[in-house]
């Protein structure tokens, strides 16, 4: 049975409806982020680069992210609005937040204490009244939340 080896919570800032989870060392990157984004789409992956699609136009958007030492547990695809899942490739075994309106952020997701390869995948919530918030009000902080996990590819 897999094991969480670590967690990390924090606010990303979620501007033109995106962020993105990037390779730490993004000179390694043959597209780095925002170039190549794809408007609409829940999940893009490309080389050392996760992008994000979210509901909302600007706001702060609750992660979660976990990283295993294997496959996590199942979790309800019912409880969540979106999902995808798929391979990330990391030189440096880190991977920094980014946003597209400010962005490099400070946070940052230790994977191990070097590169490799991890399957992937994230889970959200929320979307809808983030949806709507951001419409009506211009912000919706803390209401679309995100699961992102990691663990080892076989």
């Amino acid at each position: 049975m897999a094991k969480l080896v670590r967690q990390v919570r924090f606010g990303a800032d979620v501007g033109y409806h995106g962020f993105c989870l990037q390779e730490s060392d993004d000179a390694v990157l043959p597209v780095p982020y925002p170039d190549g984004s794809v408007f609409g789409r829940f999940l893009t992956l490309f080389p050392g680069r996760i992008d994000i699609f979210s509901a909302g136009h600007t706001h702060t958007a609750a992660v979660t992210a976990e990283v295993w030492d294997g496959r996590p547990p199942e979790e309800h695809l019912s409880h969540w609005d979106e999902h995808g899942e798929g391979e990330y490739v990391s030189t440096s075994g880190t991977v920094a937040v980014w946003s597209m309106s400010v962005g490099r952020t400070e946070y940052d997701i230790p994977l191990a204490d070097e590169g490799g390869r991890w399957q992937v995948q994230v889970l959200c919530t929320g979307r809808a009244e983030a949806e709507r918030l951001s419409a009506e009000t211009g912000t919706a902080d803390g209401v679309e939340r995100y699961l992102v996990r990691f663990w080892p590819a076989d």
